[in-house]
Formats: structure tokens, sequence, C-alpha cells
């Protein structure tokens, strides 16, 4: 568990882009992707290999960025949306406890409470709970589409919390980001579950960001298979990968962040 963190999961990209072997890669990271895809962009070494990159919905990218309590976008489907159903290992009152202790930082993600391969079998898509409807917009309470299934769910608890905090006990990156040369494209949904100051923050920070794309009618799933949200997210980032003219307005602009932060868009 001790090897996993924020640095590990950023050298393990370039080992895989490496391992492809096909030259400087075009990459999308979305939400915690985003956060990798943001380090790495800050990461001379990493960098060189890639070509263009792609920042969706991006978490916090250090320590004092996971700090900000910024504003969310528009209301989303939290609290609106019907209880999932299915099994749940959190009514399990020994992973209930060690899963709830480890959120709250009582309990190490290392704990031997539950061990890493049983919490990764255990945890279920039902255990998400109002996590999943977070993700999209109020007007989609009730037509969430049922994305995780116990044939491809699979999440382990304690290794994303042993990467966040990592993440959280980071300095500052905006020094070694300021320095990046990568050209990049920022995605920001309108329902988005992200502190708002998380996104904005890589599009003050990196000035190779080349346009910012505010994706209307969709939460932090800017993709979820919903009306024609997956075309529309297609070709913004088909158009940006080719070099074409935006689909939508370069929305908010480096200029525009104060106004888009004072208006809670």
């Amino acid at each position: 568990m001790g090897q996993y963190s924020i640095s590990r999961s950023v050298r393990d990209l370039a080992a895989f882009v490496d391992r492809l072997g096909k030259g400087r890669v075009d990459i999308l990271g979305f939400s915690a992707g985003g956060v990798v895809l943001t380090r790495a962009l800050a990461d001379p070494y990493v960098a060189a290999r890639l070509h263009r990159a792609v920042i969706a919905e991006p978490g916090p990218m250090d320590g004092p960025t996971a700090q900000i309590t910024g504003h969310q976008g528009q209301p989303s489907a939290r609290g609106l949306a019907p209880t999932m159903t299915g099994p749940r290992s959190t009514g399990i009152p020994r992973y209930a406890v060690a899963f709830g202790l480890m959120r709250l930082g009582l309990f190490t993600p290392d704990t031997g409470l539950v061990g890493q391969a049983e919490g990764d079998n255990a945890f279920t898509a039902a255990d998400l709970g109002s996590d999943t409807a977070s993700v999209y917009c109020a007007r989609d309470a009730h037509r969430i589409p049922t994305e995780d299934t116990a044939r491809n769910f699979s999440f382990s608890p304690a290794a994303s919390l042993r990467i966040q905090q990592t993440v959280k006990d980071a300095p500052s990156l905006a020094p070694q980001l300021r320095r990046s040369r990568t050209p990049a494209m920022l995605m920001i949904a309108e329902c988005s579950s992200q502190v708002r100051q998380w996104e904005t923050a890589v599009l003050a920070n990196d000035p190779a960001v080349q346009r910012t794309q505010f994706m209307p009618g969709v939460g932090h799933h800017i993709w979820n298979g919903l009306d024609d949200n997956n075309d529309r997210a297609a070709a913004v980032i088909t158009a940006f990968l080719q070099g074409k003219p935006a689909p939508l307005p370069n929305h908010p602009s480096r200029d525009e962040i104060p106004a888009f932060l004072r208006d809670h868009k």
C-alpha cells in the first residue's frame, strides 16, 4: 500500500507510454486522471512523451489547491436520484467501520482490518451511494444509467484514499506547471461536482492550455450516454487533437477566471 502515491502514478504513466513504443502520445486525463496528467505536464521528463493533453474535470493538483474550499458547479443529482440498489459491503460492520474511519482519516489506508485485495473484492457500485448521483446534473436525477455492474466494476477505496493523501501532502505545483509547453485543453462541466478552483488553477498556471471548453448540460461524467452528450464531448476532443476550431466558445479564458468564479458558474 505504501507504494501508492501521485508521484508513482506519474512515473507509471511515463513507463506505460514507453511500453507502447509509439512515440509522443495524445492523452486524456479525466477526474483523478486529470490530476495525474497535470502533474505529468509539470515534469519535463514525462512531458517529453506527450504530444497533446486533454484535462477533463480535474481534482486538486497539489496540497495548496486541495485546501481550497470553493464552490462547485450547478446543482447535481446528489440527494435527488433514487437510492442505488444491490449488495453493499458497507452494510457489513467490519467493512463499514474500516472504510468509514479511513475516509475520516482516523485509519490509514494500510490498516490491516481490511486487506487491499479483500477491499477491492468487497466494495460494490452500490457502496458509492450518492457519489454516483453527484456526477449528473439535477435534471437527470431520474434517468441515471447503470454504469457499474458486478462484471466491470472494481474499486479500491484504500488505494484511492492513499493517493489522495499524497496529493494533499504535495507542495505547490504551480512553479513547475508554469514551465509547461505541451499543448493542452481543459474541459469543465456545467454541473461539476469538482470544486471550481481545482479546475481553474490548471488554467491559471499552465500557459500551454490553448482552450477551455465549458460543457453545458452535463455533470462530472461529461460523457454519460444521455442525449447527445457523448457525441458533443467527442466533437470537442477531436477538434482539439486535430487542431481544428473549437466547437464551443473558449470559456472561461484566463482573463475570465475571476468573473467565472464570482458568478458561481
